[in-house]
């Protein structure tokens, strides 16, 4: 035993893929310890869309802090990142069109690249009373809205904050100047999303960390299930023949011609949503893709029945069960842990492909890889560019299945002999 976990953990397919999926089960095990939100709690509120990743900090004390006089002022220039991040492409170009058609400039001569002399340039020469009678009003009150929000933009006035006094009337209490700046280590109640959050203000990566585990959850049983049914059928086909193997046969073939996704979409569409938890759709996913361990097992089992040390068991008289559990088992093992490696894969996919469809775990408890593909699809994240929220899903997914299929590609490579170098 020894000597051949050596010889698997030497080849280097095998010991890639382990280590891909060592890694994604540690970050998902233990990210949520240090993480002070449940995966599906709402932390973010937002009005509609996707909060990007970031650190969050409490603007209540970063006021309190710049007011308290523990603040302090930077001299820097602030307004270039304010100009062009509220400087959108709409307005530069309605600032070009106005200076092109009204201003008498030439087009070539505007950058729109540098808001700072786009912005000089209009203050130089935009006029109100420069477009006549003939521009329709709405057109000039357009320009007009343009320019006051310009205005507002280079605009550097201190930020008011304002109290209720006595009377009922707001009286200035303070002013937070646009060059205030605190230290973020003097706030206390900021938070960091390193993969944003979801629609719902869900913080994304402990969200996903949950799935992983949920998912994996779903593939091991969705895998032994079909492990145990197609090994157990494959041992008693193989071994037994005559009117058992042609039964197990037909049934398998069955399975096989009719594809394996369209029997999980008609089985979880007749059960109803209420019905649909995590470990039925495991059970579910099980019951349905045994077929191929059984063929792969049985074809083994027709070359190992015949073989002296089996015809020695059945004259001695042994049973049944501990001819197949002794005899031949032992000599299918390695084909039988490579079916579970890719029925666990197969089982995650699936698992992806019916909640994408909507016929996944029907659960608002916790989350799966495939419910946080719909989720996210259901409220355009692909469309709204919020990647944070869809492609770590994606990548986990992938990174998954490769790790797993890497694995059993090693393990082919050290029990099939004709794949050794």
């Amino acid at each position: 035993m020894k000597h051949q976990l050596k010889q698997i953990f030497s080849n280097g397919k095998f010991l890639s893929g382990f280590i891909i999926f060592v890694l994604i089960l540690l970050i998902a095990f233990i990210y949520p310890l240090f993480s002070p939100f449940d995966a599906l709690t709402n932390v973010l509120q937002k009005t509609g869309g996707f909060s990007e990743p970031g650190t969050y900090i409490n603007v209540s004390e970063a006021i309190s802090i710049t007011t308290g006089g523990n603040g302090v002022k930077l001299n820097v220039d602030t307004s270039e990142a304010r100009i062009k991040a509220n400087l959108t492409p709409e307005m530069r170009e309605k600032m070009v069109e106005w200076l092109t058609t009204f201003g008498g400039m030439n087009a070539a001569d505007l950058d729109v690249n540098d808001p700072r002399a786009l912005i000089d340039t209009w203050t130089a020469n935009y006029n109100y009373d420069l477009m006549d009678r003939t521009v329709k009003k709405a057109t000039r009150n357009e320009f007009r809205r343009l320019d006051t929000s310009i205005q507002n933009i280079v605009a550097s006035e201190a930020l008011i904050i304002a109290s209720y006094a006595e009377d009922g009337t707001l009286a200035e209490t303070a002013q937070v100047d646009t060059q205030a700046f605190v230290n973020t280590k003097d706030i206390v109640s900021k938070y960091t999303f390193i993969l944003g959050a979801d629609n719902f203000g869900r913080d994304v990566l402990t969200q996903l960390c949950s799935a992983i585990k949920c998912s994996i959850r779903i593939g091991l049983v969705a895998g032994a299930i079909a492990t145990v049914i197609g090994t157990t059928l494959g041992l008693l086909a193989g071994f037994l023949g005559g009117v058992v193997d042609n039964i197990i046969v037909f049934f398998t073939n069955l399975f096989t011609v009719i594809p394996n996704f369209v029997l999980l979409v008609l089985i979880s569409n007749a059960i109803s949503s209420a019905g649909r938890n995590v470990w039925i759709v495991a059970i579910v996913i099980g019951c349905t893709a045994w077929a191929w361990t059984c063929r792969s097992v049985r074809s083994q089992v027709l070359s190992l029945r015949n073989r002296d040390h089996v015809n020695i068991s059945k004259l001695s008289g042994h049973s049944l069960i501990r001819i197949i559990a002794q005899d031949i088992l032992p000599f299918v093992a390695s084909y039988v842990i490579m079916a579970l490696i890719l029925q666990i894969s197969g089982g995650i996919a699936a698992e992806a492909q019916l909640s994408m469809l909507g016929l996944g775990p029907s659960t608002t408890q916790q989350a799966t890889l495939g419910l946080m593909m719909n989720w996210n699809t259901l409220f355009n994240a692909h469309i709204n560019g919020a990647w944070w929220a869809f492609f770590p899903v994606v990548l986990s997914i992938a990174l998954i299945s490769f790790s797993l299929n890497r694995m059993n590609t090693g393990l082919d490579q050290i029990f099939n002999p004709q794949l050794r170098d």
